[in-house]
């Protein structure tokens, strides 16, 4: 269960008391702790990080690489297993490049028909170069994915098989212990995509055995601009760079070069400093709180929310077997640009619109979709608040 009054530990709420935030899914709102951990970092210890012998550069390059534990911490990994980049969609790329690049043609990698384009997107782009194959894990009629079918998707040239923790526009998680299971029995490797996953229940790569997994900070509360991809030690040690440049070598000569190892090989550049100062912030958040009261909190909401919706005349849910934390629905006869622009002017905040899902869209024979998502802050009374304005809006389009 979690604590009483946490909305009033988000400035935004303060700022705009008539708001009923659902769209966590697409962006967190910030805890004021977070705002200052950044803030007191940029005001008394901010330089860049593994370069000065100065104080305030050796404390720059200590917050970072605490941040790089309480990361691995959180997720049951290892700090040297830590990358960050700019965003869960960076992350993905990272590995199709890196990854990708020991490939030859008609090697396979399996998405799902779940995935968001950020990973859809660069495999097809690595098609392009080096001539893959991409076969994709269709859904059954209750938004889940047909396990027999990937089974026969299988093959011994499967090399990666690459999918959600949760859909962005369903909420529907996969059974992951069986996807990764079944890819390893065939000799592939899997990287979880737990952009979604990573604020709405608790982690374990070590009892997933995922090789890889990325998300994004500003979905878990924390800032924007910082991503993580986590990868097993021994995956990461085999793969090449991804951005060349500064702090990812050894040494440069003009005739050769030497990468540093893992996971600064992949870390060109000035790294996302305070960003990571905030993300660990807001991991401490998290843990503070309890993933597992998380999760409890946010299926509580996505049931009565749930139940709502199938009481309401016109109204579709998309993705029926989701139980948690976010859910997608269509009014029959109405547009969701419009259901939603009428819930803006109730002060109610969802997400419409393809949610970056076209393939998905596609097979649930929809354009657009109208979508929910919970965060911590959220409370029975914005379920209220949410059915309440839209039984208006109903009546109004009606």
């Amino acid at each position: 269960m979690l604590p009483a009054g946490l909305k009033d530990q988000f400035p935004v709420f303060k700022a705009h008391p008539r708001l009923t935030y659902l769209d966590t899914a697409a962006t967190a709102q910030k805890p004021q702790l977070v705002l200052d951990a950044m803030q007191t970092f940029y005001a008394g210890s901010y330089a860049n990080v593994h370069r000065g012998v100065y104080d305030i550069a050796r404390r720059a390059t200590e917050a970072y690489e605490k941040s790089k534990s309480t990361v691995a911490a959180f997720i049951s990994a290892r700090a040297d297993e830590i990358i960050y980049t700019k965003n869960a969609t960076e992350a993905i790329n990272l590995l199709a490049h890196s990854f990708g690049a020991s490939l030859n043609v008609a090697d396979e990698i399996i998405i799902s028909e779940l995935e968001h384009h950020a990973n859809i997107v660069p495999w097809h782009m690595l098609r392009e170069r080096k001539g893959i194959i991409i076969k994709v894990i269709p859904l059954l009629a209750d938004g889940t994915l047909d396990l027999d079918a990937y089974q026969q998707l299988l093959t011994s040239k499967t090399k990666l098989v690459s999918v959600t923790g949760m859909s962005n526009a369903l909420g529907i998680i996969p059974p992951m212990n069986k996807i990764i299971g079944m890819a390893h029995h065939m000799g592939a490797k899997v990287m979880i995509d737990a952009s979604q996953l990573i604020y709405h229940a608790p982690v374990n790569v070590r009892d997933l055995n995922c090789d890889f997994m990325v998300f994004t900070g500003h979905k878990c509360y924390g800032p924007s601009g910082i991503g993580v991809l986590y990868g097993k030690s021994d995956l990461l040690n085999d793969l090449p760079p991804f951005l060349g440049g500064g702090d990812m070598i050894e040494t440069v000569a003009f005739d050769k070069i030497t990468y540093a190892a893992p996971p600064r090989r992949f870390e060109a550049g000035t790294p996302p400093i305070a960003e990571a100062v905030g993300l660990a912030a807001a991991i401490d958040f998290m843990r503070e709180l309890g993933m597992q009261n998380i999760a409890e909190h946010d299926s509580a909401l996505h049931a009565a929310m749930k139940l709502e919706l199938q009481n309401m005349p016109r109204v579709k849910i998309h993705g029926a077997a989701a139980t948690s934390g976010i859910i997608s629905f269509t009014v029959d006869g109405a547009h969701p640009q419009d259901i939603a622009t009428l819930l803006d002017k109730q002060n109610i905040a969802v997400r419409v619109g393809h949610h970056c899902c076209m393939p998905l869209m596609q097979k649930l024979d929809v354009t657009a979709t109208a979508r929910i998502s919970f965060g911590v802050y959220n409370t029975m009374d914005d379920v209220s608040s949410f059915t309440n304005a839209l039984t208006q809006t109903l009546e109004m389009l009606s």
